[in-house]
This record gives C-alpha cells, structure tokens and sequence, in this order.
C-alpha cells in the first residue's frame, strides 16, 4: 500500500514539475539575442519583441466572403524595414516609403513620383490604403484567379513581382539584384531580422522579396468611420439603409454612391467589383493601360478599378494623376465623360451615349462628405506600419 501511495506521490510531483518547466522561449525572456537587440535598436525603432501582424476584418466584410489569412510577424517585420531602407537605392536616398507614405494612406502627394537620378515615374502612386487588406484578395499566388494583380495596368500577379520590379527599376531604386543583395548583407540590422524571419542569416532574393511581400499583405485599413456604422448598422446585407451614425449629409452622399459609382467600386469597400474598366478619361489615350500590361489587347485603355477607402488624402487621382481634388473627379462624372470605345457600359444610357450624372452642387458636397467616411485615422499612426528607422 506505501508502495502505491509513494509512486502516486512521485507522479503527481513529476507531472506539477514538469507542467512548472517554462519552453526554452520562456526561459530565454528576450526574443532576440542581447547582441542582436543591440544591432537592431542603434539603428531601428523597434521593439523587444516583434508587433503583431493580424488582421481581424468587420463583420460587414466578413460577410461578404473576405477573410485575411495569418501573417507571419517576424517577415512582416523584416518586411516592414525593407520597405523604409533609403540605403536600398543607388542614391541612398529612395525607399518603397518614398513612393507611399503612410500619412497619405501609402500614396503619393505627386502626379508621378520622384526615383533617383532625377527620374519620375511613369504613373501616380496607387494608395496601399485604399485596400481593406491585401492578405483577403491580392495575388494569384495564393488566391489563383480569384486573385487581384498589381499595378494599375494589372501586370504583376504577386506582390514579390511588384517589389522585384519597383526595387530594380532604373528610374525608381535602380540597384541591381546583386547590389541590392550586397548592401542587405553588409547592415548588422538585417542579420537578426532575417535569423528570426528564416532561421539563418542568409541573404537571398526570395527571402527578401517574400519579407516585403509579407508586410504589404500585412497592410489594413478597415476601421473608418464608415466601417464602424456599418457594424454598429448591422448592414452587411444592405448597405442602402441609413447609417444612424451618420449625417443627413453623409447619408446622402453614401445613397448617391451605391447609386452611381458602387457597381464598380463595390458597395462595402472590400474588393472591387470589376478589376479594370474604362471610365472615359479621354477620347484618345497615350497610356494603354492593362491591354499593354498584360498584353491582351481587349483590355487596351482600361486601367485598375481601385478601392475608394482612404481617397480624401490620395490625391491627385486616376493613374496620371490629372485630378488635383475629389471635385474635379466628381466633376469629370457629372458632366465629362468622354465616348471611348472601351468605355464602361456602366457608364453608358441606355441609349448608349456617355452618361451624364449632373450632380447638383449639394450632391457634390454629400458625395465629399460621404467619401470623407473612408479615412481610418488610426491607419495613419500605426506603429506596426511606420517608419522604423531612427
């Protein structure tokens, strides 16, 4: 019977020791290395431990169908330096960040924007912020033809090809691969990110590409103030109702919207409705667009359709840039739409001639004030999306 009640005794004490031994990353507090910390924080802002990358989506998109898959922090995070790093650049003086600042929703200020050597792009910026999350529908990679490609000429089926092409780019970085993983190699800050993001030091293209990546598909906007009336509104199923938590004015504006612009756009701000279309710029364009992009002349002069969240801070507007103010947007829908061939049929009558909206001058302002719902002013601070470097 001793026998019996010592070896119950032995297990219990056993199973309460071993339940008390902390893993081997409860034991070692710190998740990096004192030294590597120590690289890290001479020149980068980031924390002892990495931020947390995970999107959590609305109820009104998540209905919809949207879900972002799981980010892996420690890529985001190197991600998130890669894309800052102005030493990845023949000049020292461009970064990702230089084309999409944070405070304009990842978008740029310019009509086209600045590279190096005195070069600008050829296109404006698109706004990372105008997309709810990229994890939820960016990519043939992970989404197949489901999928949104990259670009506003839809060339780039994944974000690793979208960076690959911005980071090599004569007029935009303008480093070779070889360059560019050189210079990654010689910063102590990198070793750490890559050690915790792979497992080992080393530098490679596909590492590299697969961490920026990371981190764009990290990127989420979807806390606006018309995210939250649409949960607190329950309208998952019927945007159309009015908002309690909004003005007559901004109830107004989102009526002329899903009316006007939403079979395109889409109604919840998730993914658009159509990926590229013709919206009548011009009768004769220079660009042309997604049929060059992805060499299908059916799709010449068409561009994009993005995404509106954020627009208030993204101008100027269309791919060129033409639109200095929302005005001048809603303007060109009022009453100039121009009769291409490619135009959209949604922007056609039925009689088959470019359609003229005439927005009222008060319209015009519901439609502001409404867009204006689109800003998450919490996007424009996170921490986890800012610049690292000190």
């Amino acid at each position: 019977m001793k026998n019996v009640l010592y070896l119950s005794l032995f297990f219990v004490l056993a199973a309460t020791f071993v339940s008390c031994v902390p893993d081997e990353e409860e034991i070692r507090e710190e998740y990096y290395y004192p030294e590597e910390l120590q690289a890290l924080q001479a020149t980068l802002d980031l924390p002892a431990k990495p931020h947390d990358y995970s999107i959590e989506l609305p109820r009104h998109l998540t209905a919809a169908g949207l879900g972002a898959r799981n980010i892996n922090k420690d890529m985001a995070t190197l991600g998130r330096v890669l894309f800052y790093d102005e030493a990845l650049s023949v000049s020292g003086e461009v970064s990702c960040a230089s084309c999409h600042a944070q405070a304009l929703a990842f978008s740029d200020s310019k009509a086209a924007s600045d590279g190096v050597n005195g070069n600008v792009t050829e296109r404006n910026s698109i706004a990372l912020g105008s997309v709810a999350s990229f994890a939820a529908y960016y990519g043939i990679d992970v989404f197949g033809s489901f999928g949104i490609p990259f670009m506003w000429d839809n060339r780039f089926g994944t974000a690793r090809e979208q960076a690959r092409a911005a980071f090599l780019s004569e007029k935009e970085m303008g480093l070779t691969m070889e360059e560019l993983l050189a210079t990654i190699d010689s910063k102590d800050y990198y070793k750490p990110l890559f050690r915790r993001a792979f497992g080992s030091t080393d530098v490679s293209e596909e590492r590299m590409m697969g961490a920026v990546a990371e981190f764009i598909d990290g990127l989420g906007s979807f806390n606006s103030k018309f995210d939250q009336a649409a949960t607190n509104a329950n309208a998952a199923f019927n945007m159309s109702m009015p908002f309690a938590d909004f003005t007559d004015a901004e109830n107004n504006g989102k009526a002329l919207y899903l009316a006007k612009c939403a079979n395109c756009h889409s109604e919840n701000f998730g993914r658009p409705v159509k990926t590229e279309a013709n919206n009548g710029l011009d009768v004769n364009y220079a660009d042309m667009g997604v049929g060059e992009g992805t060499n299908n002349p059916a799709l010449n002069y068409t561009f994009k359709v993005p995404t509106l969240r954020n627009v208030m801070l993204s101008a100027p507007y269309m791919h060129d840039g033409r639109f200095e103010t929302l005005e001048d947007v809603i303007d060109h829908y009022s009453k100039n739409i121009a009769d291409h061939p490619k135009l959209s049929p949604e922007l056609r009558d039925p009689n088959g001639q470019p359609k003229r909206f005439n927005f009222t001058e008060e319209e015009k302002a519901d439609l502001v004030a409404f867009l204006n719902t689109l800003t998450d002013e919490g996007y424009l601070m996170e921490e986890r999306y800012s610049d690292p470097f000190k």
